[in-house]
């Protein structure tokens, strides 16, 4: 194998910073394909071998046919989707250059949430009970089996985008005829109340080598559609829910059959039965900061670890992560009505990062108690709702 492998980085977003600057240290030629909106962002030029922008990355053809050329003077050894919406372009890339990685079969099952269902629940795996919307006599079945309210999601979108909480059949029937086509990119899924969860990984040879474990102080979804503040903390290290989210997340690993790479995946813990349910996954790094959280909380910066991770094993070498501290982090953001919002007024020392972003509010904390990092974020979440929340509309699905 080569000692200085070739890694192309895909994304449309402005993110991977730290993952392409451990590539180039560690003797990897970067490559980076984004879109052309972000030709001015602020890449780390310094350290990429190449920087080639396109209108977009979502057309299959044409980025097949880019690739492919840049192919005839770049010996490309991996190419790493950066952002949740590149994941299945980077699996058809692989495919069609024949390039190690997540292929077409098993990309899919940490982008589209029918095909992750379908696979968990195949294994055994706890999932809220789910139909696709096809034949209709599985859907009129569902409804008839599972109470409402229920909840109509897009299979391929990120987070809580497009998601839709449905109350009675009728209104279920109307909202599949207004769908028209775009009714099978979508699935409709008993709305299990409880609190959701998060677990990051680092996955090498399928086994879960690092995880840490946060509870969302409020369900995604809620904060989405009901404008409210994203707040997120580390639970208890050596609680029986640690125990059970690492053992669930390794199950999932398992069973979607990721073998190397980077997990963020969503639980919730079932209000009714206190059972955890397995909500999705995607391979990536999660987004909202949860990689400087997890870095302030454990020393383990996952964007820099990937990166070691896939040049280490181009070069057959073995790897292994090292965390430097255990203590509890959380994070809080808002949507500011400033356009940047003045936050000195926050001086607490558990503060560690301070987010930096145009009509955003928000910081990373850290501490060495659970109880200290959850009251800040209470406290904090109060007086942001003065001092700067403001609320936006959700958007709807992208199809």
């Amino acid at each position: 194998m080569s000692d200085s492998p070739t890694i192309l980085c895909l994304t449309s977003f402005e993110k991977g910073a730290d993952l392409m600057r451990e590539c180039h240290s560690l003797g990897a030629r970067v490559l980076l394909l984004t879109v052309e909106s972000l030709r001015e962002a602020d890449w780390p030029r310094a350290v990429l071998a190449g920087t080639y922008f396109m209108p977009s990355l979502y057309e299959r053809e044409h980025v097949i046919h880019a690739v492919s050329y840049l192919a005839r003077s770049e010996r490309i050894s991996r190419i790493l989707a950066l952002d949740e919406l590149n994941v299945e372009m980077a699996a058809a890339l692989r495919e069609h250059l024949r390039l190690p990685g997540l292929n077409d079969s098993v990309a899919r099952r940490f982008r589209d949430k029918l095909a992750m269902r379908v696979k968990a629940s195949a294994d055994g795996i706890r999932v809220p009970r789910f139909t696709r919307l096809f034949p209709y006599e599985d859907v009129s079945a569902f409804l008839a089996q599972v109470s409402p309210p229920w909840v109509l999601k897009p299979r391929t979108e990120a987070s809580a985008v497009g998601i839709r909480k449905i109350h009675d059949a009728e209104q279920v029937w109307r909202t599949l005829e207004e769908m028209g086509d775009a009714q099978s990119f979508h699935l409709l899924e008993e709305f299990v109340t409880g609190d959701v969860y998060h677990v990051d990984s680092i996955v090498v040879g399928g086994q879960c080598v690092f995880s840490e474990c946060h509870r969302y102080h409020k369900p995604p979804f809620e904060v989405y559609h009901g404008g409210g503040m994203f707040r997120t903390s580390t639970i208890q290290r050596g609680s029986s829910e640690q125990r059970q989210l690492v053992e669930h997340t390794q199950r999932i690993t398992t069973s979607l059959g990721m073998d190397r790479g980077i997990m963020h995946t969503e639980f919730i813990k079932g209000a009714a039965d206190g059972k955890f349910y397995f909500l999705e996954t995607a391979g990536r790094v999660g987004g909202a900061y949860i990689s400087e959280l997890i870095e302030a909380a454990s020393g383990v910066n996952l964007w820099r670890e990937w990166g070691r991770l896939e040049v280490l094993d181009t070069q057959g070498k073995p790897y292994t992560v090292q965390r430097t501290r255990r203590l509890y982090g959380g994070v809080i953001m808002s949507l500011a009505k400033q356009e940047w919002p003045d936050t000195t007024a926050y001086d607490d020392p558990e503060i560690v990062y301070r987010i930096h972003k145009t009509h955003h509010a928000g910081f990373v904390l850290a501490a060495p108690a659970h109880d200290r990092v959850v009251s800040l974020l209470d406290s904090y979440a109060q007086r942001f709702q003065t001092d700067f929340h403001a609320a936006l509309p959700p958007q709807q699905s992208l199809r």
